[in-house]
């Protein structure tokens, strides 16, 4: 439920604030006043293409700030928020509630922000997507598109996990006939790569290199090039320390002697600090032997001739033929082997290889006509339940003799289409990514007229009757959606007289299991309001939002009737229309 809602610098309004209960609540106000940004204003928190011409003149930015409580939403919904909000780091406010923001900047990229971090539009868009159900002035066009109404069904028929289900065979399906196909066309082709990568793979394995044996040979080398120089300093060094050497024979004595004498000298007193520095060249004694034993395992380890340095040049110049053909090091062209092994696998044109990939992808041919039977099916079964229903609903919305249809048919199938699938029946459909079917919603707004297609049968005003009557019935129908926000923007377009009062009655009845917000010029739906907010203009062309009281919303209502705001007749007439709508809005269900 969304709670508050802060603008500032967003098209006519400079700074504002919002709150909203549960309910229905209603934002009117005079043309221009800047109704319609609150509606953009959730747009952009919903992950909307940010318009910098929408930044308020004068000022550098736009801001919009929703504060959104999660503790109604049912258990499915409110699970995917807290997994969003965990992957983007978010936190929760000391209420609860959580932060979503957006800021529009009139030279630079927008930005969005999610309980505090700063999140991609698209991640916003996942947080609020769950939240917010919007509708626009123009959202009613969209309606008439195949993949909207195909969409609307689905949430009737809560196909999701069939949907998903076909999807993920159709995926793998469209992947094995690539693959077969390529195979099939490429044969020639794939097995001179094959052949290529083949005698590659050869080579590298007749020089069999291990991991970081350019580098390692590289060190032994430049030490075998040094190899005298090496030998001289090692044997100086442990000759100075032991005197283990004849050209040492001459010196007093060795670093270990002198160590030794000095130890004695100072442990042999009777003065305990020089005890104690005696003890400490014990430790000297301790490395200066060390070193010395260390200094002997690596002269042994030196070659005494050339050979070795002849074997490793030998063995640098092998390396080096890989490096020069297949990567920049030996690590390198081991990747590139195990990539190589990795797609030699894939140009198997064998005719076993062959014939074991078409048995897959005949394998998976079943998978996907199961599934793509089973969601069409649904479809089917659902489509009759959401037409009966929508139909009854546009009754109450004064279209009582309108026939509300939708139809469900096959995909047809193109010429050379690759996603091209045979049915048991014997029938080709198009395999697309939402299913087999082609829905269509038609409607015959009036007793004998024939039913067509939404797109050629309805006006302005019934296209935004029948929206609503859509939104009421796909609500009231699913359990997941309880405790989001549904928010209409101008949705008794093209309305009125009895028409209008029962889109406020179906706007009220929505109210009682979801937050409703809705922008509206008709005074019939706003008496139906549980909140009335007003976007009043201010001075320098600034507008803000106001809550009304009783007595604010006669008037309100008086201005909305004829522009009589302030007359006796036009605030009678108000406060009947008032009476009437909460006494409708007591009724029980």
């Amino acid at each position: 439920m969304l709670t508050e809602i802060r603008i500032e610098s967003l098209g006519a309004i400079s700074a504002a604030t919002a709150e909203f209960d549960r309910g229905l609540t209603v934002l009117t106000g005079e043309t221009g006043t800047g109704k319609t940004m609150v509606v953009t204003g959730l747009h952009l928190l919903g992950g909307a293409r940010a318009d910098a011409n929408r930044v308020r003149s004068g000022a550098a930015r736009a801001v919009v700030e929703g504060r959104f409580c999660t503790a109604d939403l049912a258990a499915a919904t409110a699970a995917e928020i807290d997994e969003i909000l965990d992957s983007a780091g978010a936190d929760r406010d000391e209420d609860g509630t959580v932060i979503a923001a957006r800021s529009v900047s009139r030279d630079g990229p927008s930005r969005a922000y999610l309980g505090g971090r700063g999140v991609p539009a698209k991640s916003l868009s996942g947080f609020t997507g769950g939240l917010l159900t919007l509708h626009g002035q123009n959202d009613q066009l969209r309606l008439m598109r195949p993949e909207e109404q195909r969409g609307a069904l689905d949430r009737f028929a809560a196909v999701g996990a069939r949907l998903e289900r076909y999807r993920a065979a159709r995926e793998a399906w469209q992947e094995a006939r690539r693959q077969l196909i390529e195979r099939r066309d490429r044969a020639r082709e794939m097995a001179q790569e094959a052949d290529r990568l083949t005698f590659a793979l050869r080579e590298i394995d007749a020089v069999d290199p291990q991991p970081g044996e350019d580098d390692a040979l590289s060190t032994d080398i430049r030490r075998l090039s040094e190899l005298d120089a090496l030998r001289a300093a090692a044997s100086g060094a442990r000759a100075a320390l032991t005197g283990a050497d004849d050209a040492m024979a001459d010196a007093a004595s060795s670093a270990t002697d002198r160590l030794g004498q000095a130890k004695t000298a100072l442990t042999t007193t009777d003065d305990t600090a020089l005890q104690e520095l005696g003890e400490q060249l014990t430790e000297a004694l301790t490395v200066v032997g060390d070193v010395a034993r260390e200094l002997g395992g690596y002269l042994d380890g030196l070659p005494t001739g050339a050979d070795a340095l002849d074997a490793k040049l030998a063995r640098q110049a092998e390396l080096r033929t890989l490096t020069r053909k297949y990567a920049s090091d030996i690590d390198g062209v081991l990747a590139w082997a195990a990539q190589s092994r990795d797609r030699m696998a894939q140009l198997d044109v064998s005719e076993e290889a062959l014939a074991g990939l078409a048995r897959r992808v005949d394998e998976l041919t079943g998978q996907v006509v199961a599934t793509a039977t089973e969601l069409s099916a649904a479809r089917s079964k659902a489509a009759g339940g959401l037409a009966k229903a929508v139909s009854k609903e546009l009754s109450g919305l004064a279209m009582a003799d309108a026939e509300f249809s939708i139809e469900v048919r096959t995909s047809a199938v193109a010429e050379d289409d690759p996603a091209a699938l045979r049915l048991p029946s014997g029938q080709t459909v198009h395999a697309g990514a939402d299913g087999i079917d082609d829905v269509e919603f038609g409607l015959a707004a009036h007793r004998g007229m024939t039913v067509l297609p939404l797109a050629k049968s309805a006006s302005g005003g019934e296209l935004s009757r029948v929206m609503l009557a859509l939104e009421v019935v796909l609500a009231t129908s699913s359990r997941d959606s309880a405790g989001t926000t549904m928010v209409f923007d101008e949705v008794d377009a093209g309305v009125g007289g009895r028409a209008a009062v029962q889109i406020g009655r179906r706007l009220a009845r929505l109210a009682r299991t979801h937050q409703v917000i809705v922008v509206t010029h008709l005074p019939q739906v706003a008496a139906y309001a549980d909140a009335h907010l007003s976007v009043d203009a201010g001075g320098n062309g600034a507008s803000g939002v106001r809550r009304l009281d009783d007595d604010g919303r006669v008037a309100e209502l008086a201005r909305m009737l004829a522009g009589l705001g302030d007359s006796d007749s036009g605030r009678a007439h108000a406060r009947e229309l008032l009476g009437a709508a909460r006494e409708e809005r007591e009724k029980p269900e």
